[in-house]
């Protein structure tokens, strides 16, 4: 199917090959075509039409298709027919956000490798919108992209989070789903924001204006882009492990022996290295392998790096990451490694953090089913010392950008619902989190002209790096405005404290995730009597020195992992938060603290990385954190 400028009829780029059509539901098709041209649209044995109008503009709607396909789709006018084929209906739902929701399926093989290696299943199907951003009003139509079916071939780069939603769900129910792909890495909720909207948040204003001059645009991304190749290429000069004259660092020639030592992995925190926030430090390690595993096609397991690295086997280069958080997965090509003694030598870039290797990471090499461990003492010496490289304006993330560009051009097509999974980018600044994911789940509903469209979202996971909590936790504070969110109609949170990694900002487990919010698509949408939530803070009682919390989705009752509740605190009028001791009471908990006489406020799992949290239902799923209020008596 063809939209060539020739044409006599233009559809837009979601009306494709492969596309999925909202069940049950009024039905849009669009496009343009000769003015004042009848057009027919054929599709399951029926035929719609209309009179294009006088701008070139068409547009048919379809009620209550049943689910099932493939089917085609006849387009006619003005004696041209456009043919779209492998047509679905099911329900369609719009996965947005940031980096989570956009991580795909290749970046949890740690965990399903097996389960997915064979993954077929043609009726899940993904449509990436194009990432573009707009400060100048919202866009149209989007640029391009096409459906794509989950098959061997393509399921790593589907979206981890949206795969597992929708097969949990087809699996029962075999009805196709489509996935409209929006997430942007790093976007705070305001880049999801109408400009309407987010101007009523006097901190956006400036902002706002300045994005609206493409000069000022251009402007900074010229000097920026100058400044980092400026960056990069002192640092490659100044690099003495690349210019040796004796031999690279990364060599077989290399002689170490003065090198010192480190175990790995670890932070560089407290050592000689921790003053080095721009610079190169150079690590090599020696290895040995057996005859047997000699010669093979193998993979380097490197855990994650702070921040790039460029990483060598035997003086060969066998991959690089120019960034903080990917794991490190590095293909070991056949014919590399030898019997005998081997070295790996990673030469990491640190660009503004306290440089190191993650902990309780993965570190092997793997061959077959075969792990040897790189784990232990490294040799190390700095290569180059230079100042911290200035962090970069990503204008993806400016007010209103990528709603404008990615999301004001789905309107017309009719979905099911929305899963959110976003919130990281904002705990900078928590305090106007809860009005900012409001306004984004008003605006979609308005343009979608739906006021329940269904909203699922992801609660924060877990996370402090290195476990080094703040005094302040944001992580806190934006779990808390999410859980607040849910007096929404026709929301739905997934808790997820007990599945995310204190070292890790995107954590593997997303089946999971994925698991969870379809939970809630089970319960609403389909209709089943299932407990979708974890327990979900709802009121209290002060009684003596002791508070009483009720609690909503109790399932089958409150139950605790471990032998007592961890994380509960409890302040009085001081306003000071004392560690508390709580027990399940029936379908409440009491908590009280002996240094505690007037309790006014109990708080719960309130950390960046509350790992010990441990109230959960019956049903298995965890509580979410809380903070109690004032009104909540």
């Amino acid at each position: 199917m063809d939209n060539n400028t020739n044409s006599k009829i233009w559809i837009s780029p979601l009306i494709s090959d492969g596309m999925v059509l909202q069940r049950e539901a009024k039905v849009s098709f669009w496009g343009k075509a000769v003015p004042k041209e009848n057009l027919k649209l054929t599709f399951l044995d029926n035929e719609y039409s209309t009179l294009v109008k006088e701008d070139g503009s068409w547009e048919l709607v379809l009620n209550d298709l049943k689910p099932g396909g493939p089917f085609i789709i006849k387009i006619y006018c003005a004696g041209e027919e456009k043919i779209v084929q492998d047509v679905y209906v099911g329900d369609v739902w719009v996965l947005a956000g940031q980096s989570n929701m956009q991580i795909p399926i290749a970046r949890t093989l740690d965990l399903f490798e097996e389960e997915v290696k064979d993954a077929n299943c043609p009726e899940i199907r993904q449509y990436t919108v194009p990432m573009v951003y707009d400060f100048n009003g919202p866009i149209d139509e989007v640029g391009g992209g096409s459906w794509v079916p989950v098959t061997p071939e393509t399921i790593n780069s589907f979206s981890a989070i949206g795969y597992f939603f929708s097969k949990k769900i087809y699996d029962k129910y075999k009805i196709p789903i489509g996935l409209l792909f929006t997430a942007i890495g790093g976007t705070p909720a305001e880049a999801w924001i109408s400009e309407d909207t987010i101007t009523r948040f006097d901190r956006f204003n400036e902002i706002v204006q300045k994005c609206k001059q493409d000069s000022y645009v251009k402007d900074v991304q010229k000097k920026e882009n100058e400044y980092n190749n400026q960056w990069y290429s002192e640092i490659y000069q100044a690099d003495e492990g690349l210019h040796d004259k004796v031999a690279p660092w990364y060599s077989d020639e290399c002689n170490d022996k003065d090198w010192r030592t480190i175990e790995l992995p670890a932070s560089f925190r407290g050592t000689e290295l921790e003053t080095i926030r721009g610079g190169v430090v150079w690590l090599r390690k020696e290895i040995e392998i057996p005859e047997h595993m000699a010669g093979k096609e193998g993979k380097l397991v490197l855990g994650t790096v702070i921040d790039a690295d460029d990483t060598y086997i035997n003086g060969v280069q066998i991959g690089n990451t120019g960034y903080l958080y990917p794991p490190r997965r590095y293909k070991i090509p056949e014919g590399l490694l030898k019997a005998g003694k081997n070295v790996i030598t990673v030469r990491t870039i640190i660009t503004g953090n306290i440089g190191g290797f993650v902990t309780d990471m993965p570190y092997f090499v793997k061959v077959g089913n075969e792990q040897i461990p790189v784990s232990g003492i490294w040799k190390y010496k700095v290569g180059a010392i230079t100042k911290p490289q200035n962090p970069s304006t990503f204008f993806q993330n400016m007010p209103s950008g990528v709603y404008n560009g990615m999301i004001y051009p789905l309107r017309n097509y009719t979905i099911r619902g929305v899963l959110w999974y976003q919130g990281e980018s904002n705990t900078g600044n928590p305090d106007d989190y809860k009005d900012l994911f409001k306004a984004v789940i008003s605006d979609w509903r308005r343009l979608w002209k739906q006021d329940d469209l269904p909203f699922y979202y992801v609660q924060l996971a877990n996370y402090c790096p290195w476990r080094l909590e703040n005094e302040v936790s944001g992580w806190a504070q934006v779990r808390e405005a999410q859980r607040q969110v849910m007096e929404l109609p026709n929301t739905g949170m997934a808790v997820i404290i007990d599945v995310g990694m204190y070292n890790d900002l995107h954590p593997w487990d997303k089946k999971s995730v994925g698991g969870r919010l379809a939970l809630w698509a089970l319960n609403s949408i389909h209709g089943e009597d299932n407990v979708p939530s974890g327990p979900i803070y709802n009121r209290m009682t002060i009684e003596n020195n002791t508070v009483r919390l009720y609690f909503d989705y109790i399932g089958g009752g409150l139950t605790l992992k471990g032998d007592k509740l961890e994380t509960f605190e409890i302040s009085g009028d001081d306003g000071v938060f004392y560690p508390a001791d709580a027990k399940i009471s029936g379908d409440n908990v009491l908590v009280s603290c002996k240094k505690v006489s007037n309790p006014k406020r109990v708080r719960y799992a309130w950390a960046n990385n509350p790992e010990r949290a441990n109230l959960y239902n019956k049903e298995g799923l965890p509580a979410s954190p809380f903070i109690t209020h004032t009104q909540d008596l």
